[in-house]
């Protein structure tokens, strides 16, 4: 599909897209997107119909296409809902940031990722299928990063920026790798591992930052 085609269907998507403005219709929504989830998260994007994320929501295929006319539409929503609640959960941090010992910021850092499981591991499974939905993610990145730059930033006011940045990055790799374990099939050692990511990343932050 060329780039105008990929452009004419979003427009149509977003055209003809209805927006629930009764809590039965919202409620309905958030149902068609969890059951959106764990199908992508079950079979990829590729494998999943609409007719059985339907079904899994216990929802007619014609509910579904009202609120979400496309495979794809459908894949844009769970993305973006996906991020709302990643960003969210870093400004939660953020705004306590100040009154948390270093161990416990970076026990909330790491449980930011991890605390999304199931949306993580739709949110990759689009993204690996879906290269066409490229700068979703990367605006995702980038803000994270942003955020946890700040929040490094306000624990330690004399930290360099460019610093900071570096911190955040190593920081924010630490926390997809603890996601990562808690998705990761038949992990025997899931618990020991993921007491070991903390304790890294616990001692990295109270020497980066030069607080106990």
């Amino acid at each position: 599909m060329s780039m105008s085609s990929q452009k004419s269907t979003a427009a149509a998507d977003a055209a003809v897209r209805r927006e629930p403005r009764r809590q039965r219709g919202r409620d309905r929504v958030a149902a068609l997107l969890q059951a959106g989830a764990a199908v992508f998260a079950e079979k990829g994007y590729e494998a999943t119909t609409m007719t059985e994320v339907a079904a899994r929501a216990g929802a007619s295929i014609g509910s579904l296409y009202q609120f979400f006319p496309s495979k794809e539409a459908l894949a844009d929503a769970l993305l973006a809902g996906y991020g709302e609640q990643v960003l969210a959960g870093l400004q939660a941090v953020e705004a306590r940031a100040a009154r948390l010992s270093v161990p416990d910021l970076a026990d909330a850092l790491i449980d930011l990722l991890v605390g999304l499981k199931q949306e993580r591991v739709a949110a990759l499974a689009l993204i690996e299928a879906r290269r066409d939905a490229a700068a979703q993610p990367l605006a995702l990145r980038d803000a994270l990063r942003a955020g946890v730059t700040r929040i490094l930033a306000l624990r330690a006011p004399g930290l360099p920026p460019e610093r900071a940045l570096a911190m955040a990055i190593v920081v924010l790799l630490q926390m997809k790798a603890a996601a990562a374990l808690g998705t990761e099939p038949g992990l025997k050692a899931r618990t020991a591992a993921l007491a070991e990511l903390r304790r890294m990343t616990r001692l990295y932050l109270a020497e980066g930052l030069g607080q106990a």
